[in-house]
């Protein structure tokens, strides 16, 4: 786990926010200092790559500079917005992998007409196929649902502190946990595959 001492310390996003509004370069340093840790720990879950962790990183921080009004604070906080939008980009990565392996593989085919004996496919590949499967029936979920999970299972918070840290009652923060879990199992029902039955 990341230390969280420099999020707790975090800037007020208003403050934060109306500072970047009017271009003020020391406010994305703070932004950055507060909230990168957290953006490449999203980012690197998603991708299982800390170089692609890196470039998804510097693309949230470049969106938030060039666009900060696409922010709004009553939707949620900055640390949620950045770990969505963190999250969104990380999956386009991984989508923009699984496109460029299918071109390889078409090009590999039209030049060996008849594969050569080898192993199954590379583990690797597998876990992203099945982060993206993961990831793209989170995002079907409802926003208030996709927020506690995402402050759950990728920035590291309990259900208590995700309620704290979107100003909800503990009981709604983990009913909507569950359901997103009951919800997502559902969707990716393969019995298998035990990965949400750790959280639960």
């Amino acid at each position: 786990m990341v230390p969280v001492d420099s999020e707790e310390r975090a800037p007020a996003d208003a403050d934060l926010h109306r500072r970047l509004v009017y271009g003020d370069e020391s406010a994305l340093a703070e932004a950055y200092t507060a909230y990168g840790a957290l953006v490449r720990r999203v980012a690197a879950r998603v991708t299982r790559s800390p170089a692609a962790a890196e470039d998804v990183a510097q693309e949230v921080f470049a969106q938030l500079w060039s666009r900060p009004y696409a922010f709004d604070a009553r939707r949620g906080s900055l640390r949620t917005w950045l770990s969505l939008l963190a999250h969104r980009r990380a999956v386009d990565w991984v989508r923009g992998e699984a496109r460029h392996r299918k071109d390889v593989c078409a090009d590999d085919s039209a030049l060996h007409a008849i594969p050569e004996p080898g192993p199954g496919p590379d583990e690797t590949v597998v876990d992203r196929e099945r982060a993206l499967l993961l990831h793209s029936a989170l995002a079907e979920l409802p926003q208030p649902q996709r927020e506690v999970v995402h402050l759950a299972y990728f920035a590291g918070r309990s259900y208590r502190q995700a309620a704290v840290e979107l100003g909800i009652p503990e009981g709604t923060a983990k009913t909507r946990l569950r359901t997103a879990l009951r919800t997502l199992a559902e969707t990716l029902a393969d019995p298998t595959d035990p990965v949400w039955e750790r959280g639960a």
